[in-house]
């Protein structure tokens, strides 16, 4: 248990110095070969737990301590140590003496020592008091950084305390039914009698009571289904690709609405990313679906003259790198990790690649544009412009009515994303 603690140390000291808790984690996983699933499993769960409710500890930390700890790691570890306290159903003396024990891995200072066990047992003294004034600040009360709150309430006034809270829980685990092979109906019979309870969202979407390993998913080695956010589900239909089209998926990894468009449709699919090692993973996705794309290509969307053949698209889905300020319960370290300036940046790669794009769109074909985001400079304000400079470009009205403006706000069903369909004149 002290191992799996001081590899979190390790992994949270990590993610706080500028790095993605996503690989960090790769990288944990290979440099710890012998680690079982159990012990993987404590350090993840810790991992995404101290960042996801970092804004809350730090200022509960700020009130327990005179000064800040010099030593990261022992800072960390007392984060590690309040996390376990307030959310994990270990025994409170189990938690501090593992901390005081690892501690002492870490330092051979005894005050070093002193410190984290008193920290630890001042807060449990003091545990209401001090969640309680830890509310006070809204970086506390939301674990999210200030200027991310005030933007969010600036932007959705009546519904931004949802947001900020439903990025702060667990997310969903939802299937996608290939309906080429099996109803919707009948895998949802065949769940149940796994002893798998779920419920039906939209399309071919499935939203699991306890999520699971894939592993244990009846099916899912025959390509029967699918694990993918309901609301990334949305991207496939939305297109309206139909038979024979030639159709582009930029920025396609993991690849996941790629296979969904092959399952909806008989299409020449190109897919195009400009990493290879996460166009592997597309590869694997195809494979075991069993599904053909006409061309998996690496290479940047914003530059076509690189990789495309002068072929329009009938069909082309920008599905853009963005701030991923929808997908924040999935990876928490994003709130820690961005920063406002970068929000315009990615908006102008985001007008880079859409105006690259929107030349290899074939007379009368539709383009949709995609974010996992919800701040509206990447968003609706993005689309406006663009349909300012491009007077070709007609917005399309979109008939999901879950959909306001083209936003679909996180809940606890889905991820947050952004659709704008356009239609070349």
């Amino acid at each position: 248990m002290i191992k799996t603690q001081l590899i979190t140390v390790a992994v949270i000291n990590n993610v706080l110095g500028g790095r993605s808790l996503t690989q960090v984690l790769h990288e944990c996983w290979q440099k710890h070969a012998t680690l079982s699933g159990q012990q993987k499993g404590a350090i993840q769960d810790c991992s995404y737990g101290v960042l996801r409710f970092y804004g809350q500890l730090i200022e509960i930390l700020a009130t327990l301590l005179t000064k800040k700890p010099q030593d990261k790691n022992i800072y960390c570890l007392l984060l590690i140590g309040l996390y376990q306290l307030i959310y994990s159903k270990t025994p409170a003396y189990t938690i501090i003496n593992q901390a005081v024990s690892a501690s002492r891995k870490l330092s051979q200072n005894k005050k070093i020592q002193g410190l984290v066990n008193a920290v630890l047992r001042n807060f449990l003294r003091q545990k209401s008091s001090l969640l309680t004034q830890a509310e006070v600040k809204e970086t506390g009360r939301y674990s999210h950084p200030q200027w991310w709150i005030n933007r969010l309430r600036t932007q959705y006034p009546q519904q931004y305390r949802a947001i900020l809270d439903t990025s702060n829980k667990r997310p969903a685990m939802t299937l996608r039914v290939n309906q080429r092979k099996i109803s919707v109906t009948r895998y949802q019979q065949l769940l149940a009698e796994h002893g798998m309870k779920s419920t039906w969202i939209w399309h071919g979407a499935l939203l699991l009571e306890k999520p699971l390993s894939v592993d244990a998913l009846p099916g899912f080695n025959e390509g029967m289904v699918s694990v993918q956010d309901a609301g990334a589900q949305l991207a496939a239909p939305l297109l309206d690709a139909r038979h024979g089209m030639r159709v582009l998926d930029a920025c396609a990894a993991p690849g996941g609405k790629s296979t969904h468009l092959l399952e909806l449709a008989d299409i020449s699919l190109t897919v195009l990313d400009q990493d290879n090692a996460r166009l592997a993973r597309i590869e694997q996705n195809l494979e075991r679906l069993r599904v053909h794309a006409s061309q998996v290509i690496c290479g940047n969307a914003s530059d076509p003259d690189t990789w495309w053949d002068g072929k329009l698209f009938d069909r082309i889905l920008a599905d853009v790198p963005c701030s991923a300020s929808g997908v924040v319960c999935r990876h928490p370290d994003i709130k820690w990790l961005r920063r406002e300036t970068d929000l315009q940046k990615l908006a102008s790669q985001q007008q880079m690649i859409l105006h690259a794009l929107w030349q290899t769109l074939a007379r009368n074909g539709k383009l949709l544009y995609v974010t996992c985001s919800v701040f509206m400079e990447e968003n609706k304000w993005l689309i406006q412009q663009f349909l300012q400079q491009h007077t070709d470009a007609q917005p399309v009205s979109l008939s999901e009515p879950e959909l306001q403006d083209g936003q679909l706000l996180p809940d606890s069903r889905h991820d947050g994303f952004f659709y704008a369909l356009l239609h070349k004149l």
